[in-house]
């Protein structure tokens, strides 16, 4: 994910733009999916990431500072536009929506169910708890939001991503964060450095106990399926259907990012 927003000073703007605008159609990034954080369309920056990006070829753009849906439709119209001018197919851009105030916290599930184009919405936790008059801790501030979002985000059946840890020299404090975030329910995390990338994918991976229960799991659904039976056990438990979901989970999971090391 590039950045164009809050990790670029004001003056840069423009050269920020220009080099990501060249950078997405680079060919070490075609087989890579690409994601944009734009500025907020309310500044006079937003409106000309939005034209560079699409352009150039963005498939998701991350749009800071969601309070409403209203902020996803007026997106979603200049999209359009966009598309259709440079000749992509229209809807073809996807989005990410990141919050990051209590009305946007408020507000989550509407937005999460704002639009097809959303891949997702992500809790961005710096701009929250200014606005909630509190500052960063040990995630008891974060609590609610976080809870909000998540379920917002089942309930349009989305992704959700925790906030980003801001000191990359604690790693043992980003992975009892990472810990929390995956046991909550959160897809993944988002990430301020490449060292963290890793570590995550690491702290997200299944042991290889899970995924030999998981494929045990599977195994025992499927000849109960062959065998015409409704119910079936492993070990003395029962495997219903949200068993059989978590298995396969576990297994996407492993697939995704290996066996925890």
């Amino acid at each position: 994910m590039f950045d164009l927003e809050d990790a670029v000073a004001l003056r840069e703007k423009d050269s920020a733009r220009l080099l990501v605008f060249h950078a997405l159609q680079h060919p070490m990034y075609q087989d890579i999916e690409t994601v944009v954080r734009i500025n907020p369309l309310n500044t006079p920056f937003g409106l000309p990431d939005l034209e560079a990006v699409v352009r150039a070829g963005v498939d998701v753009v991350r749009l800071p500072k969601t309070d409403t849906p209203e902020d996803i439709h007026e997106l979603e119209r200049h999209l359009a536009r966009i598309e259709r001018a440079c000749g992509r197919e229209v809807g073809s851009t996807r989005l990410m929506a990141a919050i990051e105030s209590a009305i946007g916290v408020i507000n989550a599930v509407a937005i999460a169910r704002s639009s097809p184009r959303l891949i997702g919405i992500a809790l961005a936790a710096f701009d929250y708890v200014m606005d909630m008059q509190t500052e960063r801790g040990d995630g008891t501030e974060l609590f609610y939001a976080r809870c909000a979002v998540l379920h917002a985000a089942r309930a349009a059946g989305i992704d959700a991503f925790d906030v980003v840890w801001s000191d990359v020299n604690d790693e043992a404090g980003f992975l009892r964060e990472v810990e929390l975030a995956r046991k909550m329910g959160f897809n993944g995390k988002s990430l301020i450095n490449p060292r963290q990338i890793e570590l995550l994918h690491n702290a997200y991976a299944p042991t290889q106990q899970e995924v030999e229960y998981a494929q045990r799991v599977i195994a025992a659904a499927e000849e109960g399926e062959r065998n015409g039976l409704g119910v079936v056990s492993l070990n003395g438990k029962m495997i219903d259907a949200p068993v059989i979901n978590h298995a396969q989970r576990v297994l996407e999971r492993a697939a995704a990012s290996g066996i925890r090391r």
